[in-house]
Order: C-alpha cells, then sequence, then structure tokens
C-alpha cells in the first residue's frame, strides 16, 4: 500500500493551452493516504478517468509530479508502479479459465504455486466466484466476466494501490449494491489503498470513507459524505450530491444580508464582511430541501411561499414552492402535513449557506 501524493499537476491534451478551459486536469495538489478507501466523484467530462490513467502510470501529466511514499513516479511504468487497475469493461482472457485469469497477475511475478492456489480461492470465494474457477471466462455473463476483472486487481496483496475506473457500469442494478459492499468488504479485510471512480453518488458513499468531488478538472471538495452533504464547499457539490440537490439563489448585498426580488435574507455581520471583502458579484445563497423548515402556521420567522406541486416519493414527499418568482424544493417527512396553496417556510441559520464565486464563504463568528 502506499500514500499518492499529486503535486502542482495538471494536464492538456492541447498543445498550446492559452487558459484553464483546455487543461482536463487544472493544477492541483492533493493526497490519497496510505490503506484509505476513496471515490473520485463527478459527471462525464470533468477529468476523472484522465486523473485515474496519471495516476497509473498509463498517462504522462503535462506538469507537476505524482509520488508514492514520497517518491516521484512520473517516468515509471504500470508494472513499475505496482498498480492494479478495474477498467468500465472487463479485461480478462477469453481462453483460459476463471481460476487462471485469476492467477495470472500472481504467476506474473513468481508467486508459488501453493500460494497462487490460496489466494485465487479466498478471492473467488469473496466474489462468489467458486463455482465458475474451472469454466473458461468466454463463456461467462457480462456481471461474470466484470466479476473475474475485479479479482484479477484484487488478488494481489502487495500492490500500491488499487484503482477502479466505473467498474459496476456493466453489472445488473440489482447486483451493484452487493459488489460494492464486497468491495468494502474486501478493503476493511486487506487494508489496500483503492480509489474507486464513478458518477454515481450513491456507489461513492456505499464504497468510500472519503470522496474528492471533481467539477471541470479540479477537485473542488474532498470530504466524507456526511460533509459534502451537510457543508457543501462548492455550488456544484450542493447540486450534484443530493435528490434533489441544493437549492441554489442568486442574490445581492444589502446593509444587513442579501436580497433576491422583494426578499431580504439577513447574514451575521462577521459573514456580511467577510462576503464584501470579496468584492464580487457572483454572490449565491444555498440551502438543502432536507433543512428547509415547513411551518404549519404563520410565524414570523417563516416566508408566505405558493405551493406549486407535491411528490410522493414514498417514505417521504417533495414540496415545490414559489418564493419570490424562485422556485424551491422542501423535503417532508411521510407523517408531515402538506400544505396546499399557501406555505409558511424558514430557513434555519445552520444550514442556510452563502457562495461567492461559486465556493462556500463560512460564517466564523
Amino acid at each position: 500500500m502506499a500514500e499518492i501524493r499529486l503535486s502542482q499537476l495538471a494536464h492538456t491534451y492541447s498543445s498550446q493551452p492559452r487558459s484553464d478551459e483546455d487543461y482536463a486536469i487544472r493544477k492541483m495538489d492533493h493526497v490519497w493516504e496510505q490503506g484509505g478507501a476513496y471515490a473520485l466523484l463527478g459527471p462525464s467530462g470533468c477529468g476523472k478517468s484522465t486523473l485515474l490513467n496519471i495516476i497509473s502510470g498509463l498517462l504522462a501529466p503535462s506538469d507537476g509530479d505524482i509520488l508514492f511514499d514520497g517518491k516521484k513516479v512520473n517516468s515509471l511504468t504500470p508494472q513499475d508502479r505496482n498498480i492494479a487497475q478495474v477498467f468500465q469493461f472487463p479485461v480478462i482472457y477469453d481462453t483460459m479459465t476463471v481460476y487462471d485469469n485469476l492467477a495470472f497477475p500472481l504467476r506474473n511475478v513468481k508467486v508459488a504455486e501453493h500460494k497462487i492456489k490460496s489466494k485465487v480461492h479466498e478471492i473467488a470465494n469473496i466474489l462468489e466466484l467458486t463455482e465458475l474457477l474451472d469454466k473458461k471466462a468466454k463463456g461467462l455473463t457480462a456481471d461474470e466476466k466484470q466479476k473475474v476483472s475485479m479479482g484479477r486487481g484484487l488478488v494481489r496483496d502487495d500492490v500500491s494501490a488499487i484503482l477502479f475506473d466505473e467498474p459496476l457500469t456493466v453489472i445488473d442494478p440489482h447486483l451493484k449494491w452487493k459488489l460494492r459492499r464486497k468491495l468494502k468488504q474486501i478493503h476493511e479485510q486487506f487494508n489496500i489503498t483503492m480509489v474507486y471512480v464513478t458518477h454515481d453518488q450513491l456507489e461513492a458513499s456505499t464504497f468510500a470513507d472519503k470522496i474528492a468531488v471533481m467539477y471541470e478538472g479540479q477537485i473542488v471538495q474532498f470530504g466524507t459524505p456526511r460533509e459534502l452533504f451537510e457543508s457543501p464547499n462548492h455550488t456544484f457539490v450542493g447540486f450534484f450530491i443530493g435528490s434533489p440537490g441544493m437549492n441554489l439563489t442568486e442574490v445581492t448585498l444589502t446593509d444587513s444580508g442579501v436580497r433576491f426580488a422583494n426578499t431580504e435574507i439577513p447574514l451575521s455581520k462577521q459573514l456580511l464582511e467577510r462576503v464584501k471583502a470579496k468584492q464580487s458579484d457572483n454572490i449565491k445563497i444555498g440551502i438543502r430541501p432536507e433543512f428547509v423548515h415547513v411551518w404549519d402556521d404563520s410565524n414570523d420567522d417563516a416566508f408566505v411561499v405558493d405551493v406549486k406541486y407535491v411528490e410522493d416519493l414514498g417514505t417521504y414527499k417533495i414540496l415545490s414552492f414559489d418564493l419570490d418568482g424562485i422556485e424551491m424544493k422542501a423535503r417532508l417527512q411521510e407523517d408531515q402535513k402538506v400544505p396546499h396553496g399557501k406555505a409558511y417556510v424558514s430557513f434555519p441559520d445552520q444550514w442556510l449557506k452563502v457562495y461567492v464565486d461559486e465556493f462556500l464563504m463560512e460564517d466564523l463568528g
């Protein structure tokens, strides 16, 4: 296992980059600690796979360094970096048996045959492949082939890290949860550094202890699933994490807080001063639907809003409402009273976030 450190790392596919937009990976510093289970989460095109391929050695970065346990590895091949990588689609040998596919990485590094047998059976048991060990890989289903591909990445316990590039894409939905739990079990059992690339927040949250959210070639937040949910560091994190995502509204500054249309929301003196110091016109407020307080009756703290519609999702409901021309959402519990026509909502100070130039401004008061 290794600590993986990215130092001033950047990458472009352009021969003459002129701006940040020309970079698939914008200059970043980041650390994957030894033995951690991490997810790299973001939409298609944000740079996830590019970053993973740079770490593994399949791609050389335009700028910066990759260090394994403090040693620069930019010039090393994937084999010399001792990296295992599992791709989006299965990479196996169809003419070999499942056993020989799993044994192949160990035979390559001259592991004794009796140790190979023990390790292959251990991984096969975890991935529920034991009954298929004598079967040729070409006769397997897509699900089974991907499990073999994952097993080939997991069978060596001396690797620096295992990198997963959206490995469950071809897996049937009802098996995905089971395999994510298997990967988590393997990590806990062997304490291997794992980085898991996905665009699915549920996959990321199920697998990882910490999640790096990527947006436009940058890691805009690195934290636990709870941190990403409760305190999004960037408006994209607020939008991307959660279902539905965070309510985000453009606002302007006033003497006591922020305003949109005819609605003014007060801010603490300390936070207001910090926002003003940024001297930016790009200011937004955000609050997650889960944290919008919906009252049964009017009160001095609540805004009167127009109810648009309610979506009943079984264990909870999503209330869509209009506040001064801005549509927002609130989450109602299963047994909570559903308002009709008008509703009364408030935004608790603890959960109301302010963003300047898309990044969170913390209230340090």
